[in-house]
């Protein structure tokens, strides 16, 4: 519950969904055919975008730079986790799409001003302070100030606040081009109700599922038929069994090297103390547990009022002596705690859904009361508060020395490896091995994704194997106990295996082979059959099919064994109650079905729904056109060469 709870950081979000200008119309004509070209261009350009063919003779186009995309694709990668901003692969696709989004956003701006489209910096001051910024720069109203503004800015996406201001304004003027190219898009009433009508179709059916695991294992061929197979496609095969080393090594754990780990001072640890005191620092945090009574996303007032008054009971018994642990259990729609007596544990200030986070550190500890979320109605009891504090060293000097004491032993295995990788340099592995009372391992031929399973973890060995060539010094590399000497002493090239030896690997391609073809059969003798004896039990029988009955679903609906009905079948909603479907292919299962009920949406609901379903088709249409307008701005740009990329940043991974 508490991932449940918790907002993202609406500080940096709010401020990041500017950065890149304006992210819906982005999405909208993202990685439209055509984004590629290279010319020359300084070494930090990433691209420049030319508003008219005499741009480029007078040198006046807008430059996106290099320094520019990294910034915000490294503000993109931050957001996303620190494992991504390690990887280069990552890194470079980031870079790649966030220096696209950019072009977009300056052939975008270079329409707009043609057209005489512009934002004032009256609008940028309205998007502040009511925008997605405006409860973070202007709290309750209130501006934070220039200084505090100024460094929210810089340590959010490390940019000024003129230029950060300056994308604001690019934005709205893109949202404004969009308004004016797709002003004169309009949807009629039948077009709405036909749309929603054909979406909130709900049906219920009997289906005949004959399972591809299960026909897949009927399909026994010969070992001629497997042979002859294998022949066929030996070229499939002609790499099959992948390259492998024969890796030698000697390996150490920890307990034997020499001298074993030294144990950190008092003297040591105080320092280590001292060092990190900020690790030890505990913010302002509350303890609680709540009852959540949800209220669906959209949910109309009856809905709320209902879930109101549920909480509302729900409250009456805990006031009345109830149990937390019963109730909860009983009522709660948080799946994380409603078996734990609603615990949630200590959470941190401003880590919580705003309206919850409020109520915990303002709430009298013990009392109870009803908040309502974006989730809905919480019944929630305050346990304990604990005031920001700094941890003393007695509380944290077992974690310290277990904590130096790892980094100890890392350094003292790491310094060992490297000595004993010198000496096997010089005097060779098998002395080096026999001088330190080591065992010497030759290993079996191993592949790339494979083993050494005398060793805990052989990964980072095999990945300096596979990278190191026969006859190479010897190197060292971790085993998640210690490290591995080892060397590379034999090559074995990716080859075809004899047909005796890949028999099952032949079988089981001889199988995936067969098995739709199969699938497809079987499912069209099946849906014969229902149809002629128009009875779906009686023809499921026949061919060893297992009927199952669906529940009332609508297109989104998942049914076991057929997945999402829309995705699937979508025809099923055209049929009529009684109707038989023609063979139909699920995936894992080959499927027919006859509708046994079905109801559409009255009137009542159409015109309940009818200015949602509206502004949605509206919403998708205005997409679509803007999609076109800007499919024609980019050929007329692609025409005219108004985009000239820099050869190096344009680049693909894996190039």
């Amino acid at each position: 519950m508490i991932r449940f709870l918790q907002s993202d950081n609406r500080i940096t979000k709010a401020l990041f969904v500017v950065v890149i200008g304006a992210a819906s119309v982005a999405m909208v004509v993202y990685l439209i055919p055509g984004l590629t070209g290279a010319g020359a261009a300084a070494p930090d350009t990433f691209a420049v975008v030319y508003p008219h063919w005499y741009s480029k003779i007078l040198s006046s186009g807008d430059t996106i730079s290099q320094t520019r995309v990294q910034q915000v694709a490294e503000n993109e990668l931050r957001q996303r986790g620190p494992q991504y901003a390690g990887n280069p692969m990552i890194v470079q696709y980031m870079e790649q799409q966030v220096g696209q989004e950019m072009v977009q956003q300056k052939v975008l701006l270079q329409e707009a001003h043609k057209l005489g489209v512009y934002a004032t910096d009256d609008d940028v001051r309205q998007y502040l302070r009511t925008g997605p910024t405006g409860q973070v720069i202007y709290p309750d109203g209130k501006f934070i100030g220039e200084e505090a503004y100024k460094q929210l800015v810089d340590d959010r996406l490390h940019i000024s606040v003129d230029e950060f201001e300056n994308q604001i304004k690019e934005e709205i003027t893109v949202r404004r081009l969009q308004a004016l190219i797709t002003a004169g898009v309009t949807v009629s009433d039948q077009e709405v109700r036909d749309l929603y009508r054909k979406a909130n179709i709900k049906i219920k059916f009997d289906y005949a599922v004959i399972s591809a695991d299960d026909l897949r294992k009927t399909i026994n061929p010969s070992d001629s038929d497997l042979e002859a197979f294998f022949k066929k496609n030996a070229a499939q095969y002609a790499q099959a069994v992948p390259e492998e080393r024969r890796i030698t090594y000697f390996a150490f754990t920890q307990e034997q090297v020499p001298g074993g780990v030294p144990q950190p001072s008092q003297q040591q640890i105080q320092q280590y103390y001292n060092d990190h005191s900020s690790d030890y620092s505990v913010p302002d945090q509350a303890k609680s547990r709540h009852i959540l009574i949800s209220v669906p996303e959209g949910a109309d007032a009856k809905a709320d009022a209902a879930a109101k008054a549920k909480a509302e009971s729900v409250l009456k018994q805990l006031q009345a002596g109830g149990s937390w642990t019963d109730l909860a259990k009983k009522y709660s729609d948080d799946p994380g705690s409603k078996d734990t007596g609603g615990e949630l544990g200590f959470a941190q200030r401003g880590k919580m859904v705003p309206e919850f986070d409020k109520a915990i550190f303002t709430q009298k500890i013990g009392d109870i009361a009803i908040v309502k979320s974006s989730f809905g109605y919480h019944i929630i009891q305050v346990e304990e508060r604990q005031s920001a504090h700094t941890q003393p060293l007695s509380e944290v000097q077992a974690n310290i020395v277990a904590a130096m004491t790892r980094d100890a032993a890392g350094q003292t295995e790491s310094r060992y490896a490297e000595q004993l990788t010198a000496e096997a340099n010089k005097n060779g592995l098998e002395k080096t091995a026999a001088a330190h009372h080591l065992q010497l391992v030759n290993s079996q031929p191993v592949g790339r994704d494979g083993v050494i399973a005398a060793l805990p973890d052989s990964s980072q060995l095999l990945a300096k194997a596979f990278a190191a060539k026969q006859g190479d010094p010897p190197q060292s590399a971790p085993t998640g106990e210690g490290y591995a000497i080892f060397q590379v002493t034999g090559e074995v090239a990716a080859h075809a295996p004899a047909f005796a030896d890949w028999k099952t690997h032949v079988l089981d391609d001889y199988r995936d082979e067969q098995l739709p073809a199969l699938l497809g059969q079987k499912t069209k003798d099946l849906a014969d059959k229902a149809k002629a004896m128009n009875d779906l039990g009686k023809a499921a029988k026949a061919v060893g099919a297992t009927v199952k009955t669906s529940d009332l679903v609508d297109a989104s609906g998942q049914v076991p064994d057929f997945g999402e009905v829309a995705q699937v079948a979508p025809q099923l909603f055209e049929m009529t109650v009684g109707s038989f479907s023609g063979p139909i292919n699920a995936g894992r299962t080959g499927v027919v079905v006859k509708i046994l009920d079905k109801q559409e949406p009255n009137a009542d609901e159409i015109a309940k729904n009818f200015d949602r379903t509206r502004d949605q088709v509206l919403q998708q249409k205005r997409n679509e056109a803007f999609s076109v307008f800007m499919s024609g701005v980019w050929d007329n740009y692609k025409k005219h060469n108004l985009i000239r990329f820099n050869a190096k940043p344009q680049q693909t991974p894996g190039t």
